[in-house]
């Protein structure tokens, strides 16, 4: 169970620490300031995957007891050719693509330090960082629109 709350207090630190650094975001005062439907969508599939996540987390950790290890953990997502399917798409997708993803389109649309999303991942889930990153990138694209400078010719 200590594992468990050691990875709560991290994912809580990373994802507060992503609020922090991208907080120009989240202060008011520029049009487009209010969660759109779509952001409110990453959101709420965002908490809906983390719940979910700790859900069989603590299910897991209850069920192995002292046996519940990180080795443990991976041996299982490797059990049966469903869960080594799933598992792979998993590991190709949050360890290989996530990563380059955010950096390469987090330096074009904007959010500050987006390689952070993949740290929150570890701690998270992958649909929470995932999801969280589209909510960002979403409020950063109105931001950018909204702090355009007016052009002269206009």
């Amino acid at each position: 169970m200590i594992s468990l709350l050691i990875h709560a207090v991290l994912g809580i630190a990373s994802t507060v620490w992503m609020v922090r650094v991208n907080i120009h975001l989240f202060r008011g005062g520029w049009a487009g300031f209010r969660v759109t439907s779509l952001e409110a969508v990453y959101y709420a599939i965002a908490v809906a995957s983390v719940c979910l996540g700790w859900y069989f987390n603590i299910r897991y950790v209850q069920q192995y007891g002292h046996r519940a290890s990180w080795p443990n953990y991976i041996s299982l997502l490797w059990k049966n050719w469903a869960a080594d399917s799933a598992s792979q798409d998993y590991f190709f997708a949050n360890l290989l693509i996530f990563p380059l993803w955010i950096i390469s389109d987090g330096r074009r649309q904007g959010p500050r330090m987006p390689w952070g999303f993949f740290v929150m991942s570890l701690f998270t889930s992958f649909g929470f960082s995932m999801a969280g990153y589209l909510a960002f990138v979403e409020r950063q694209v109105r931001y950018n629109k909204a702090h355009e400078p007016v052009s002269a010719l206009s």
